[in-house]
């Protein structure tokens, strides 16, 4: 299994990146830089007609084993939500992998990653995986796009890194407007349907629209649990996180000791959340009327996503080769692995999300199943019970999901 990670400095960085675009360079905190591809940047004639990644490129200011950042990775996610047996203190070093996962995972993603193949085997290999399920399917003719590659590489390798022996399916769209998503959506909806059912997970979204409800039937497909990053806009609402019939996945951060063991996870800063403006409160979250109002709140349920505690990936085309990146982009992909992984398969994303609010609304089984985040802030404070900071919480086991 990797133990380290084989980043660049921001000057190296500039050469392997030179075909990708991307906006100027952040410093976030902790001693890594943010680089923010074009793909993940939402422009105003955008709003309604193509949507975006969430997803930034993580670059640490020290690379090396002495002393160098090690990303978070699925064997220590797994650790961290009690996924798999435990290793003393939860190190980004654990070496105990998921092993579950049947029927299918889709991943919908916007233009084409060439490596996506060889990217989700490379991946594997170097933990320690079996040989991924993958296949790729394009829905039209889709050009070749760094930052959407970016983005697939993380999708399919989070998805089949929670749930190792699910099938993985990368359908590309033809491009990031929404009708050709949309479209994309549909045609994951029957791989996973004809698969007997299972996950589509959404990393993808814009801001709330004037008639984006016309677009949930896209995502009510029988046998089907949907999936949608809430965004990287610390307390705003995007779409399709907004919609009743998807799982809304936000973002937490993890907080690590000095000698890298876990210590709890916090509210990421960045992590969208919030009242929906045009989609009406669903049914399952009349537990929580009282803090949402007539409104669909978002997020749902969270997990890792900052863009400090980042996670590694390799992305050949992306990036060329492994790296880290952050952003709830991570937490999609990664939910929907986990759920796979244990197993239930609901019905419907409706079905889900009764469930999960059912146990939110009995104190003994939401202590059992689920971590209530009380630490952070993302524009909404974290406290006790179900926020627009995390939603319920972190997920704890596999049990009731």
């Amino acid at each position: 299994m990797r133990r380290s990670i084989a980043l660049l400095t921001i000057a190296a960085a500039v050469l392997f990146l030179g075909s990708v675009t991307f906006a100027p360079v952040a410093v976030a905190q902790d001693g890594v830089r943010i680089i923010v591809p074009e793909s993940s940047i939402e422009h105003p004639e955008d709003i309604g007609v193509r949507a975006h990644t969430n997803i930034v490129l993580v670059v640490p200011d020290r690379v090396g084993d002495n002393g160098a950042p090690i990303p978070e990775n699925p064997a220590s996610l797994a650790c961290i939500y009690k996924l798999v047996e435990q290793t003393k203190g939860c190190p980004k070093t654990s070496k105990v992998l998921p092993t579950g996962g049947t029927k299918a995972i889709a991943l919908v993603d916007a233009y084409d990653n060439p490596d996506a193949d060889t990217d989700i085997s490379t991946f594997a290999s170097a933990y320690g995986y079996g040989t991924p399920n993958f296949t790729k399917v394009k829905v039209g003719s889709p050009s070749e796009n760094s930052g959407w590659a970016l983005e697939e590489s993380l999708d399919i390798e989070y998805a089949f890194g929670m749930a190792p022996n699910a099938q993985i399916y990368l359908v590309e769209a033809n491009s990031n407007s929404f009708s050709d998503l949309l479209a994309a959506e549909d045609k994951a909806t029957d791989l996973v349907q004809a698969a007997g059912g299972g996950e589509v997970s959404n990393s993808w979204g814009g801001s709330e629209f004037s008639g984006e409800t016309s677009y949930d039937s896209h995502f009510q497909g029988k046998g089907v649990v949907y999936f949608a990053s809430a965004g990287d806009s610390g307390g705003q609402v995007i779409y399709p996180s907004a919609s009743p019939y998807v799982v809304s996945a936000g973002g937490t951060y993890i907080d690590r000791d000095s000698n890298g063991n876990f210590l709890y996870e916090t509210a990421w800063s960045d992590a969208g959340g919030g009242p929906s403006q045009y989609e009406s409160r669903p049914s399952y979250q009349n537990v929580i009327k009282k803090i949402v109002g007539s409104h669909r709140g978002t997020p749902d349920i969270s997990s890792e996503a900052s863009n400090v505690s980042y996670v590694e990936i390799y992305s050949e085309y992306g990036c060329s080769g492994w790296c880290g990146v952050g952003g709830t982009s991570v937490s999609s992909p990664t939910q929907a692995g986990i759920i796979n992984a244990a197993g239930q398969f609901n019905a419907s994303t409706n079905a889900e999300l009764t469930e999960a609010y059912k146990e939110y609304g009995n104190a003994k089984e939401y202590k059992k199943y689920w971590t209530n985040i009380t630490r952070g802030s993302n524009g909404y404070e974290c406290k006790k019970g179900w926020t627009y900071c995390t939603g319920i919480g972190s997920p704890l086991t596999y049990g009731g999901k």
